[in-house]
C-alpha cells in the first residue's frame, strides 16, 4: 500500500513539473475553479486500516451566484477483502445578498458500508453570514433546515426533518500556507450527524499543495456493536485548477 502511494505521488509531481514551464496568465481565469486530491489515509473507529483517498471539487461563479460540486471516495482492502469503503457527494448553490450575507441550498449524500448508516441523503436551505472577511482570514456561519433520508445496515430507514448549522473558517497565515476548519451539524429527532474537518495546506510548486487533514464524523444514535465516531487522518497532494 505504501509503495503504491509513493508511486502515485511521484506521478503527480512529475506531471506538475512537466507543466511548470508554462507561465500563469495574469488575467482572470473565468468563472470556473476546482481542485483534485489524492493521498494516504489512516482510519479508526468502525474500521482500522490504511488506504488511499481521492477527492474532486469544482466551482462556478456568475454574478451573485456561486455553485460548487464536490465528491470523495475512500477504499481499502487487505488480502483481497474490502475493509473500508465510503463515498460522499455534495452540491451547494449560494446567492450573495451583500458583502456579508447570503442564502444557500445544499444537497449531501453519504455512503459508508462500515457504519450503522449505510447511506444518508440530506436537502437543506438557509441563511449565511460572513463574520470575517479580510485578506488573511474568512469566517462564514450558516443556519438552515430541511430533510434527511437514511438507510441503516439492518434494513430499516429513517425520514426526518433536520436543522443544519455550519462553520467555515480559513486563515492564510503566509503566502504559501493556509489553515482551514469546517464544522457541519445536521440535527434531527432520531439522529444528529456532526462532521469536523481540520486541514493545514502548504504550497509545494505552483498549483500543487501538500495537505494534512483530520476528519471526525459522528452519529449520536447508532446500532449496537458499531461505533458512533469515525476519524480519518490524511496526508494528500492537492492540485488546484
Amino acid at each position: 500500500m505504501l509503495n503504491r502511494f509513493i508511486c502515485l505521488l511521484a506521478a503527480i509531481l512529475f506531471a506538475a513539473q512537466a507543466t511548470a514551464h508554462e507561465e500563469q496568465a495574469a488575467e482572470d481565469q473565468g468563472p470556473w475553479s476546482g481542485k483534485a486530491t489524492l493521498g494516504y489515509l489512516g482510519t479508526s473507529g468502525n474500521t482500522e486500516n490504511s488506504s488511499l483517498n481521492a477527492a474532486f471539487g469544482v466551482g462556478y461563479e456568475i454574478g451573485s451566484w456561486t455553485h460548487a460540486f464536490n465528491a470523495m471516495a475512500i477504499n481499502a482492502s487487505e488480502d483481497e477483502t474490502t475493509t473500508s469503503e465510503a463515498y460522499e457527494v455534495g452540491w451547494k448553490s449560494e446567492l450573495s445578498l451583500s458583502e456579508f450575507n447570503f442564502l444557500f441550498a445544499r444537497l449531501n449524500w453519504r455512503k459508508d458500508r462500515f457504519s450503522s448508516y449505510e447511506s444518508q441523503f440530506s436537502q437543506t436551505a438557509g441563511y449565511g453570514r460572513r463574520l470575517i472577511n479580510s485578506e488573511r482570514q474568512m469566517l462564514d456561519l450558516e443556519i438552515g433546515a430541511g430533510a434527511r433520508q437514511s438507510d441503516l445496515i439492518d434494513g430499516t430507514s429513517e425520514d426526518e426533518f433536520i436543522v443544519r448549522g455550519g462553520l467555515n473558517y480559513e486563515w492564510k497565515f503566509s503566502d504559501n500556507a493556509k489553515f482551514r476548519q469546517v464544522v457541519n451539524v445536521e440535527a434531527g429527532d432520531t439522529n444528529t450527524y456532526m462532521e469536523s474537518i481540520t486541514a493545514l495546506s502548504a504550497k509545494l510548486i505552483r498549483d500543487l499543495s501538500l495537505v494534512a487533514s483530520y476528519t471526525i464524523k459522528h452519529n449520536t444514535d447508532v446500532l449496537p456493536l458499531t461505533e458512533k465516531t469515525d476519524t480519518y487522518t490524511a496526508l494528500s497532494l492537492e492540485y488546484a485548477f
